[in-house]
C-alpha cells in the first residue's frame, strides 16, 4: 500500500515524542498523572494515525501510466491517456511531483523508456508496478497462482509475526478482565432466547493446518443433518437468510459479538487477534480440494476478524469464497503493524454501525 510511507512514521515520531516529555519529568521531579499521561499518549497516536490517513486522501497523487500491462488499470486521474516519452521527460523536468508513475515493470520496455523510470525515480517520483496498484485498488491479489510479497519470499513479514505474537498475549491478557461481565450478559440473553448450551464449539482448520476447537457465541439453533458430506458442508456455510439463526444471534452477529469468546484461543496460540477467519474442516476439505494453493492461507495464524471480513463480511454463498481468498492472500502478502491496525479501525466501525455484517 503506498500509504505505508506515511504511517511508518507515526509510531516511531509520538513514541520519540512522548519519551522525552516523561525523561524531562522525571528528570525535573515535576509530578504527574500516569493515568493522564498514558490516556494522552494512546489519544495521540491514534489521532496522528486518523490524521494521516485522511491527508492521504485528500491528496491523492496524480497516476501515470506508462505502457505494458498498465493500461489495464482503471484510474481517476487528469491523465486521460499515456503520455509519450517525450512527454514524460518534460514532467519530470517540471520539479512537480504530486504524481507517479505506473508500469508494468515486467514488460520488455525501450532503452529510452527504463531511463526515464530511472529519473523518475531518483528524482523522488515514486514508479510502482501496476500490479501493485491494481491491489492497492481493489485490497485483493490474483489467485491464480501465488505471488510473492514486497521481500520476493512467500513467507509472511518473519521479524512483524514475533511482534504480532506478543502483542496478541498482552491485548488477550488487557481483554478477558474487561470482557468477563459482558460474556455474562450474552450468555443469560441467549439462554433466555432460546434452549441450549451458550457457547458453540467447533472443529476448525487453523495455523500450519493443524485443527483446533474455537469457541464463539451460539447465534444458531442446532439442526441434524441426513447427508453428512453435502449438508454438513452446507450447514457450515451460514446463508444471510438462514432460519437457524436466533434473535438474539442476529444481533451478535451483526455486531460480531459473537467471536468475543475466541480471545481464549488467542491467548493458547491457536489463534490472534487479526487474521483470516478459521474455516470449518468441512470447507477447508472442499476448499482444498478445488485449489491447489489454497493450504497457503495457513501460513498465518487465523484471526477474530481480518481483512476479508471488514471488507466483505460473512460469506454466504460459493461465490463469495473466491473474493474472500483474494483478500485473505492480500492481508498474507502485505502482513504488518499498519494494516492491522487500519483493519482494528475498521472492525469498530463493523461493530458500531453492521457495516460489512451479512
Amino acid at each position: 500500500m503506498p500509504t505505508r510511507g506515511t504511517l511508518s512514521y507515526v509510531l516511531p515520531v509520538n513514541l520519540i515524542v512522548f519519551a522525552a516529555v516523561l525523561s524531562l519529568v522525571a528528570l525535573l521531579r515535576v509530578p504527574y498523572s500516569g493515568s493522564f499521561f498514558t490516556t494522552g499518549a494512546v489519544s495521540a497516536v491514534a489521532a496522528s494515525f486518523l490524521a494521516a490517513v485522511y491527508t492521504r486522501r485528500l491528496a491523492k497523487p496524480h497516476l501515470v501510466v506508462a505502457g505494458g500491462r498498465a493500461a489495464e488499470i482503471e484510474l481517476n486521474s487528469k491523465f486521460r491517456k499515456a503520455p509519450s516519452l517525450k512527454e514524460l521527460e518534460r514532467l519530470i523536468e517540471t520539479g512537480w511531483r504530486e504524481w507517479a508513475i505506473v508500469a508494468d515493470l515486467h514488460h520488455p520496455h525501450s532503452k529510452q523508456a527504463e531511463r526515464l523510470f530511472a529519473k523518475a525515480a531518483l528524482a523522488r517520483i515514486p514508479v510502482y508496478h501496476f500490479r501493485q496498484i491494481a491491489e492497492m485498488q481493489s485490497g485483493q491479489v490474483k489467485i491464480s497462482h501465488l505471488s510473492e510479497n514486497d521481500l520476493g519470499s512467500l513467507n509472511p513479514n518473519i521479524s512483524y509475526t514475533s511482534l504480532k505474537r506478543a502483542i496478541d498475549i498482552i491485548g488477550t491478557l488487557v481483554l478477558i478482565p474487561l470482557c468477563i461481565p459482558v460474556f455474562a450478559v450474552i450468555s443469560i440473553l441467549i439462554k433466555l432466547d432460546s434452549p441450549g448450551n451458550a457457547f458453540f464449539i467447533q472443529e476448525r482448520m487453523g495455523y500450519q493446518g493443524r485443527t483446533f476447537r474455537m469457541i464463539k457465541f451460539r447465534t444458531m439453533r442446532d439442526r441434524a443433518s441426513s447427508e453428512p458430506a453435502a449438508d454438513m458442508r452446507d450447514d457450515a456455510m451460514t446463508k444471510s437468510d438462514d432460519d437457524r439463526i436466533t434473535r438474539i444471534g442476529r444481533v451478535l452477529r451483526t455486531t460480531r459479538l459473537d467471536e468475543l469468546p475466541q480471545v481464549f484461543n488467542v491467548l493458547r496460540g491457536q489463534m490472534s487477534l487479526i487474521g483470516p477467519r478459521p474455516e470449518a474442516c468441512q470447507l477447508s476439505a472442499w476448499y482444498d480440494a478445488e485449489l491447489p494453493f489454497y493450504p497457503y492461507r495457513h501460513i498465518v495464524r487465523p484471526g477474530i476478524t481480518g481483512w476479508a471480513q471488514v471488507n466483505q463480511g460473512h460469506v454466504t454463498d460459493v461465490s463469495d469464497v473466491l473474493d474472500k481468498l483474494r483478500y485473505d492472500f492480500y492481508y498474507i502478502k502485505n502482513l504488518s503493524l499498519w494494516l492491522d491496525l487500519l483493519i482494528a479501525l475498521k472492525t469498530v466501525r463493523v461493530m458500531v454501525q453492521g457495516i460489512g455484517a451479512r
